[in-house]
């Protein structure tokens, strides 16, 4: 496989097929990830590239011929390892699809190596900044405690930690509607550890602040990090998700260390949290679970799974259904009660409806009941997410017939089911 140097012709050749660049998405200290597009088939799906780029060598003493440099074998490290995690944990929904691997030999620093990665959505980072620190809908931080812990049951019975879990790695897949774990550049197999520093800070549980601790004082801590230290970061994740507030400095304080289910308590109590109206128990109780000090009274995350919290039928909150990207459009704010009422006029409206979504891609339904639920509302299924998504952004606030149209995006298995939720929460 061969490349061009993205910088100045941004193409690069992968799998058989030609990829333009579009934008980088983000960066570490040995990797960088950009979002691709397969050039001459407009239909195919993005992607994204994860590069381990080796950095540039430093003047120093001559190495011996053939010999590479520590910093580049750390890349080709990193590479290896990520590269083994995704192929051993490939076909589960909840993980991120690595598609394929080469090799871009026209890296400004020499051949680098990459993976070809599914391309996904939103983080649950990017949500958080988005709830303006109200927290997240129940619906949502169910969905996402659900998928997360499904992808970690399948992971941890592989044998796999994946040991960096936090917001920035948990990312929505528009076409699958569901959220994923990315970013397996930590992750080892259990009881062959073989990073010694591990996970991010406020995500750390407490044998991993230990064990880093001692490492950096040049000692071996005795007790192990296992997969419990997976379900400590979550059970993070969701009291950031439920409260709306970055809990870092908490977690590290004295305070927390003391008497942690307190400082929880008085979360799930507080007057300064929208979902404090909701009966959140089951949510508080799994969270607890999950933050267990001793790593072996930790809740594992098949356990976790059988939570009464999954058992609550939650709806999604309009906000949700605005930051969630799905192949499916609700239309709001278009037909009037007399349009659903004279067929000629809601047969031309439908019509003039259709037109203008195709202008985004092919409709592959629409929908709008005369009754409830959803009476009055516009249903557009689209082929792919990628194409609700433009739809959705010139749609918004257009004027339709008068009216100010409001553009969300809907649950493509709720519509499946015909489950039409008849109000906005």
């Amino acid at each position: 496989m061969s490349g061009c140097v993205w910088g100045a012709a941004p193409l690069l050749e992968a799998l058989g097929r030609l990829w333009e660049v579009q934008a980088p998405l983000g960066s570490g200290s040995s990797a960088s990830v950009y979002r691709v597009r397969c050039c001459g088939d407009p239909r195919a799906p993005p992607g994204a590239v994860k590069e381990f780029v080796p950095p540039p060598p430093r003047p120093g003493p001559a190495r011996r011929p053939g010999a590479r440099p520590p910093a580049a074998d750390c890349a080709e490290y990193g590479f290896r390892k990520e590269r083994a995690a995704l192929e051993h944990l490939r076909g589960h929904r909840n993980i991120v699809t690595l598609y394929g691997v080469f090799t871009n030999h026209y890296s400004a620093n020499g051949p680098s190596r990459c993976l070809l990665l599914e391309l996904l959505d939103i983080s649950v980072s990017e949500l958080l900044l988005h709830s303006s620190n109200q927290g997240c809908s129940m619906w949502m931080i169910q969905h996402c405690a659900r998928d997360v812990l499904e992808a970690l049951a399948f992971l941890h019975h592989k044998g796999y930690v994946h040991a960096d879990l936090k917001p920035r790695n948990i990312l929505w897949s528009a076409e699958e509607e569901c959220f994923k774990l990315i970013d397996f550049g930590l992750s080892f197999k259990e009881g062959n550890q073989d990073v010694k520093y591990i996970q991010t800070d406020g995500y750390r549980a407490p044998e991993a602040e230990l064990q880093n601790c001692l490492a950096q004082a040049g000692l071996q801590s005795e007790t192990e990090c296992t997969s419990a230290v997976d379900l400590w970061s979550l059970g993070i994740v969701l009291l950031e998700m439920f409260s709306g507030m970055k809990l870092k400095h908490t977690v590290q304080s004295q305070e927390w260390k003391t008497n942690s289910s307190a400082i929880i308590d008085r979360i799930f109590a507080s007057e300064g949290v929208v979902n404090s109206a909701i009966p959140a128990y089951h949510l508080r109780d799994l969270i607890k679970s999950m933050l267990h000090c001793d790593q072996g009274k930790r809740a594992s995350a098949e356990k976790a799974l059988c939570s009464p919290f999954f058992s609550i039928p939650f709806a999604p909150h309009i906000e949700d259904l605005v930051m969630l990207p799905t192949p499916v459009l609700r239309l709001l704010n278009v037909l009037s009660d007399a349009s659903l009422q004279c067929e000629e006029e809601y047969e031309d409206i439908l019509e003039d409806i259709r037109e203008e979504c195709q202008k985004y891609g092919p409709v592959v339904s629409l929908l709008i009941p005369k009754e409830n639920p959803g009476k009055g509302q516009v249903f557009v299924e689209y082929a792919n997410a990628g194409d609700s998504k433009a739809a959705q952004k010139m749609l918004t606030g257009k004027i339709f017939d008068g009216k100010f149209v409001v553009a969300t995006f809907y649950p493509l298995s709720a519509y499946k089911r015909g489950y039409l939720y008849q109000n906005l929460l």
